[in-house]
């Protein structure tokens, strides 16, 4: 945790000193000027920190107003840096093929000015249009037929809620629009796949009875994500089981009599060696394999070793990339980003772009999503496969 704070900050004050040699390029402002521009930069690299501190002490409005502050202009500096950014390689593109063809292309290129006002124009485009998204919920349907469902059930359907963040910025509203979207297709499960909190237990007050009002025939279920061990694991799970979860760390359970869920922590968690990679396989092999085996597993990572012991996993985590250009690093990391995969051996993935938003209250080109799941039995199917 440590190590992706000093991360964070170092790549988050690069950032901002970026932002601040550009706009003092464009404007020219004078000393006095720079001096509290810098002071209010430095404010702003700090209210990450600032508001948890606020969260924790100050009033629950005044740490909200600070978090919504501070997070937006998150977001707005990455847009800008970004844009910022594909200006600056355009015009060092520019550059380089004028040194090449020993021709003057600088009226090509963006002035100062422009290469200022570009970017900060596009980056308030996106912040404006990324509430607009975050707001708008999706349903993502997903059909699997199988020959593993029991005629007698004849089908199954699973909710996924993913990366909700529930705390300070997402609050009663938008579990609300998630919540209508999961009772709208009537599921026989529901399950969270990680990071349903993101916040302090004065933040989450009152918001578990939303949850514990939606109550499907066979349950609910849930795993651990990384923020729940950052926001405090107990309390984490204490306002889960609250809300009506069964939280299922490093364990298995059969409903009906062929149909078994597998859950296992997030590595964030100090407990992972019985409940992450090494323990995951163990896990898996014990479960009856004439099953149909769902595994809840937050982060979207397949354990190789792995493959063949279950039918599909579920996953979330990286929200899709939340605000484009971002996906594009996250893909480095995480190859399945969104979306359904097949695995081969008869296994495959559902990854969630998230149902709320970390860090900045917004969405570019990654709506929000709750994922619906009809399992459908099918005595052709020898193995599990996907129809749309």
């Amino acid at each position: 945790m440590s190590i992706f704070l000093a991360t964070f900050f170092l790549l988050y004050g690069l950032m901002h000193a970026y932002t601040f040699i550009k706009a003092r390029a464009a404007l020219a402002f004078g000393a006095p000027v720079a001096a509290l521009i810098l002071f209010g930069v430095a404010f702003m690299v700090a209210a990450p920190v600032l508001v948890r501190f606020a969260e924790l002490r100050a009033p629950d409005h005044t740490a909200r107003i600070l978090g919504f502050i501070g997070y937006t202009w998150m977001g707005l500096v990455f847009v800008f840096v970004c844009s910022a950014l594909a200006i600056d390689l355009f015009c060092i593109t520019v550059r380089l093929m004028g040194n090449v063809s020993k021709t003057d292309l600088s009226y090509i290129a963006p002035a100062a000015k422009a290469g200022f006002y570009l970017p900060l124009v596009c980056a308030v485009f996106v912040v404006v249009y990324g509430f607009l998204e975050a707001s708008r919920i999706r349903t993502e349907e997903v059909v699997i037929k199988t020959a593993k469902i029991s005629p007698q059930l004849g089908t199954l359907r699973i909710a996924q809620i993913s990366d909700v963040h529930l705390g300070l910025l997402v609050r009663e509203r938008r579990l609300e629009r998630i919540l209508d979207q999961v009772r709208r297709a009537d599921p026989d499960i529901v399950v969270s796949t990680g990071d349903l909190v993101d916040g302090q237990r004065n933040s989450l007050n009152g918001l578990d009875k939303y949850l514990r009002d939606v109550k499907p025939p066979y349950g609910k279920f849930a795993v651990t994500g990384n923020h729940e061990f950052y926001a405090g694991i107990g309390d984490s799970l204490d306002f889960t089981e609250k809300a009506g979860f069964t939280v299922l760390r490093g364990e298995a359970v059969q409903l009906g009599d062929r149909f078994s869920i597998v859950g296992v922590d997030d590595p964030a968690g100090p407990g992972y060696g019985r409940a992450g990679t090494e323990g995951e396989k163990g896990l898996l092999s014990k479960t009856n394999q004439d099953h149909f085996i769902l595994l809840l597993k937050h982060r979207p990572s397949v354990n190789p070793d792995c493959v063949g012991l279950f039918d599909l996993q579920l996953s979330g985590h990286v929200h899709g990339g939340q605000v484009f250009p971002f996906g594009l690093f996250v893909h480095l990391f995480y190859p399945y980003s969104s979306g359904y995969h097949s695995l081969g051996q008869g296994s495959s993935l559902s990854v969630s772009r998230g149902s709320g938003t970390w860090g900045p209250p917004i969405r570019f080109l990654a709506p929000p999503e709750v994922t619906i799941i009809t399992l459908i039995h099918d005595d052709k199917a020898r193995n599990s496969e996907m129809a749309k």
